[in-house]
């Protein structure tokens, strides 16, 4: 079935103000670690390190992740294979900034004088199970998706898993993010009392989790909604039908 055969109305619209929220979150990021929190370095400076954790992790677990998930619908028209290696392809990606992003959070603190504890916190323990079961997601779709030999039906039947967990995963994403910003903005500013002063520093953190907040939303939602659903082709059907009989 054709793409101009499906009712898309209100689609483009909040694509576009899903991707403008993403897009404003990593910048609020980068200005809040490269601005305020003094840029950003490697094992040189553990303090500056962390500054790449944040921005890191937004990129991967949130903005590439979420686009990852949107693939089979903004690319409805291109083959489901094609569709396929992309969306596999685009979060493995993500996958490996997000180990990247571990890397630096789990540096920067074993380098620093004295050495600040690991996964005490519950933005970290919270963190570590996203990024565990992402891995596995990542995994079992890779099997399932796109190892020629499985079964067609159990790849049916392991689709409502599929989408559901990849929800839950992007969700989860945001939740740790927002956790992060509260506990970044207690360690950085309330000391001083600048947060409750409304510090610009503070608006912005305040703002990067609207924007986070903001992008979830509209993925979310284009991702669920039966209206979006990318509709199966007349020869990707009959391709399922031979590989089921």
């Amino acid at each position: 079935m054709d793409e101009i055969e499906q009712e898309l109305r209100g689609y483009g619209p909040c694509l576009v103000i899903g991707e403008i929220a993403g897009l404003t979150a990593v910048v609020l990021v980068g200005v809040w670690m490269g601005h305020f929190r003094g840029g950003f370095a490697w094992t040189s400076n553990p303090g500056l390190m962390f500054n790449w954790y944040p921005l890191l992790m937004t990129l991967a677990l949130i903005y590439f992740y979420g686009n990852g998930m949107l693939v089979y619908r903004n690319f409805r028209g291109e083959a489901k294979k094609r569709l396929k290696i992309l969306h596999a392809g685009l979060l493995l990606g993500s996958l490996g900034l997000g180990a990247l992003g571990l890397k630096t959070v789990f540096d920067s603190h074993n380098l620093a004088i004295p050495p600040v504890p690991n996964l005490y916190s519950l933005h970290s323990w919270i963190g570590i199970t996203v990024v565990v079961l992402f891995a596995a997601q990542w995994l079992s779709g890779l099997v399932i998706y796109l190892y020629p030999g499985l079964a067609s039906h159990l790849r049916v039947s392991w689709l409502p898993t599929h989408t559901f967990m990849g929800t839950l995963i992007f969700v989860l994403s945001i939740a740790t993010a927002l956790l992060g910003i509260s506990e970044k903005i207690f360690f950085s500013l309330n000391k001083t009392k600048k947060y409750q002063n409304r510090d610009v520093e503070g608006v912005i953190a305040n703002w990067f989790g609207l924007s986070l907040v903001a992008f979830g939303i509209f993925v979310v939602y284009l991702v669920r909604h039966p209206r979006y659903k990318r509709l199966t082709k007349p020869d990707e059907e009959l391709l399922l039908y031979e590989n089921t009989n």
